[in-house]
């Protein structure tokens, strides 16, 4: 019941990114207040130029700017602090709803057990413990199948949230934007009914364990009448029933009334005995149809939770976070990365002779971006060049393994090529340096063909880069045909 109060209280540090630049996902308080900026400026787009400005210099990582932008704009419109003021409500928002839901128990087995009669008709009794709560779980369990937000807005999780946002924000407050945040996050991760589940059942679970120690309290010290009454019903009917319902709590070692102590049970003719175990088998019920339900559930809510809670984060496909990450990309200058002008380069490959060349050409895509109908894979001017030696074709995503599966070939082929296809707007680091002159030692040389948009600029940076490194060998093309001109072995 504690844990959907804890994602508002503590929220879950996110890890590190590791040496591959991968994003952490923002904790859960920083989702929320990202959503929030979201929905908050589709009425508008708020003034951001300090905020990119800010984001775009205190991180490298392209969704964690985006985070660091909603944060520097919602503590500017006011949404920290309301978010702050429900993670210190939320607690006691749900000690006060706890302590209705006891107070409520106790009127409930007061109503069974405080007739001044000390008459109890166990069905009557039954029906009025356990009606309301076989309702809300019939409509929870529909929730986890249907997108029915009726029955999310019934339950005591959804009443706790939204008492919680009312309270901390109060009618002019940011409350509204914050729950409709918090809330489609919760949905996204496929965690909405599971949330207020944890709430719902951890209530209910605490109510039925006041409901029952008042009752066995009273049937423990007070003398009382259980029996059945009808006027249209056949007396078969409630033996039949007594019998259906006490099968489960049987197998928990509740006895079940006989059929002769159902039908004898007119008021005063059950024996002691009789009473006794009409007594056990309507608390062996409660806890059979009611307690042990509940307990379960709540049980399996907070297991989701931990489960998935990994998942609360914003949709990073979306278009508004598109726009804000194409907006972030044309701050960042176009430089080459993990540059170490100060160190020693190591020694240059000289290549193989001819003698060791096979008469054959590598064209090898090499951390491209994916194909698109403008730039396809293979290229379509390999089809339109003169005839060539041996051709060979690949693509690789630039992984370790990759790699290695074509230095292996071209250890085994010793190609008189390698043309390498990069694009043009990426920036070299030292791993395409090291894999350069790993691959100059297998073949006889080494060209780079630039693919995408004509860049002066972005041509000359390699080439620079190519200086720069020692690695003069290693041409730098921007067309393919001029890229493969006499790659044929001289006759």
């Amino acid at each position: 019941m504690t844990n959907t109060a804890t994602a508002l209280q503590e929220p879950e540090t996110p890890e590190t990114p590791a040496a591959s630049a991968a994003t952490a996902a923002p904790a859960f308080h920083d989702a929320v207040i990202t959503e929030a900026i979201r929905w908050t400026e589709q009425n508008g787009p708020l003034d951001d130029a300090q905020a990119m400005r800010t984001a775009a210099s205190r991180t490298p990582y392209s969704h964690a700017q985006v985070t660091e932008r909603a944060l520097h704009l919602g503590e500017r419109i006011g949404l920290q602090p309301e978010l702050q003021r429900a993670r210190q409500w939320a607690p006691w928002v749900l000690l006060a709803m706890v302590a209705l839901i006891v107070l409520a128990g106790l009127g409930l087995a007061g109503n069974v057990v405080g007739g001044g009669e000390r008459h109890i008709n166990v069905i009557v009794a039954l029906v009025s413990l356990l009606g309301l709560h076989a309702l809300t779980l019939l409509l929870w369990l529909v929730g986890l199948w249907l997108p029915l937000g009726s029955f999310g807005s019934a339950s005591l999780g959804w009443i706790w949230l939204s008492l919680t946002a009312r309270v901390a924000g109060g009618k002019r407050g940011q409350a509204p934007v914050l729950l409709r945040a918090a809330t489609g996050l919760l949905s996204r991760a496929r965690l909405l009914p599971w949330a207020f589940g944890l709430v719902s059942h951890g209530i209910w679970s605490l109510s039925f364990a006041v409901v029952l120690a008042a009752m066995l309290f009273a049937l423990a010290f007070r003398s009382y009448t259980l029996s059945w009454e009808t006027t249209i019903l056949d007396p078969a009917f409630f033996v039949q029933a007594v019998h259906t319902l006490g099968w489960a709590p049987a197998k928990l070692g509740f006895p079940v009334p006989d059929a002769a102590t159902v039908l004898a049970t007119a008021p005063g003719a059950a024996s002691a005995g009789g009473q006794r175990t009409w007594a056990l088998w309507l608390t062996g019920c409660i806890v059979v149809y009611g307690l042990l339900p509940r307990v379960a559930l709540a049980l399996w809510s907070a297991a989701m939770w931990r489960s998935r809670r990994r998942a609360l984060q914003p949709d990073w496909s979306a278009p508004y976070y598109h726009k804000l990450l194409a907006r972030f990309a044309a701050m960042a200058p176009a430089v080459i990365v993990d540059a170490d002008p100060g160190r020693a380069h190591d020694a240059t490959p000289a290549g193989l002779s001819d003698a060791q060349l096979q008469d054959v050409v590598f064209v090898v895509g090499f951390e491209l971006p994916p194909s698109t109908p403008d730039t396809p894979w293979p290229p379509a001017e390999l089809a339109t060049l003169p005839t060539l030696p041996s051709i060979q074709v690949q693509r690789i995503d630039g992984s370790a393994p990759s790699r290695r599966a074509l230095l292996d070939q071209l250890a085994r082929i010793h190609p008189r090529t390698v043309l390498l296809v990069c694009h043009a707007a990426s920036s070299p680091d030292r791993g395409t340096e090291r894999f350069l002159r790993e691959v100059l030692a297998h073949c006889g040389e080494c060209r780079l063909w630039l693919t995408g948009a004509p860049q002066a600029a972005a041509t000359q940076r390699w080439r620079d880069w190519l200086h720069g490194t020692g690695l003069q060998r290693v041409t730098a093309i921007e067309h393919l045909a001029t890229a493969l001109r006499d790659t044929a072995p001289v006759p």
